[in-house]
């Protein structure tokens, strides 16, 4: 029986409620160029431009109707039910998982339902659009909030943390997340230096250069739940699992 979890979720995940991904074929984020969406230079110089496609994506998440999927509630179950350490990390900016009745639970990349103060870095949740008026609280004039969201050329967030589950873990498991974007590209091996087993789950078959041990390929919603029946159900991840 594992005693130490981390599960690393991406954007495939998310695809599955019905939510677009950032990234698409061309290399532009949705119709939009990186350096003007997602840099902290690009929201120097347009910031109506960068709150514009961020309260697009934050309306779509809270007025449409994007739920958590399968996946997202079988890993609120693992949670729930696992009786050792557990840690999702999600590379995604929704609140899915929270949704879903995850707790235990670190956006890397921030949070779409945040925004964060430029002066004195706190949170506060978002209960509108970005605008000149909405303002932090903690300071005196009131500052606008920018997105609490980590574009290019800023750290991701929780590294300490995360990489101390990584460091404990005796599973690692990465959910929908091509593996190939720093710094989470090198979580599978930093567990795999330690001996934790590692599987990945995608709809994508695994080049042959992939790091992970074990494949499970097809849809999140679909094979996530039986991987979490069969760790649930005490089952070391093996050649009776690659099946799933």
């Amino acid at each position: 029986m594992y005693q130490h979890i981390v599960v690393l979720t991406g954007a495939g995940i998310s695809a599955e409620s019905g939510l677009r991904t950032f990234r698409d074929q061309d290399g532009l984020w949705e119709e939009h160029h990186i350096e003007d969406v997602a840099t902290p230079e690009g929201y120097e110089r347009d910031v109506d431009l960068v709150e514009r496609f961020y309260n697009s994506r934050w309306e779509q998440l809270h007025c449409g109707n994007v739920m958590p999927n399968a996946a997202h509630l079988a890993l609120a179950r693992l949670e729930a039910e696992f009786p050792g350490q557990l840690l999702i990390v999600t590379q995604n900016i929704d609140n899915l998982h929270e949704r879903a009745g995850s707790r235990r639970l670190l956006h890397m990349h921030g949070e779409l339902s945040k925004g964060r103060c430029p002066r004195s870095r706190q949170t506060f949740i978002l209960r509108e659009p970005f605008g000149p008026n909405n303002c932090c609280t903690c300071c005196i004039p009131a500052q606008r909030l920018r997105p609490h969201v980590v574009w290019f050329g800023e750290m991701p967030l929780g590294m300490d943390r995360i990489h101390e589950a990584l460091d404990h873990c005796d599973l690692f498991i990465a959910i929908g997340t091509s593996g190939t974007v720093y710094p989470a590209a090198g979580f599978v091996d930093s567990v795999n230096h330690h001996g934790a087993q590692t599987v990945e789950v995608n709809l994508l078959v695994p080049d042959r250069h992939s790091q992970f041990q074990y494949h499970l390929t097809g849809r999140a919603g679909e094979v996530v739940p039986k991987l979490v029946d069969a760790i649930l159900a005490g089952h070391v991840i093996g050649s009776d699992l690659a099946a799933l």
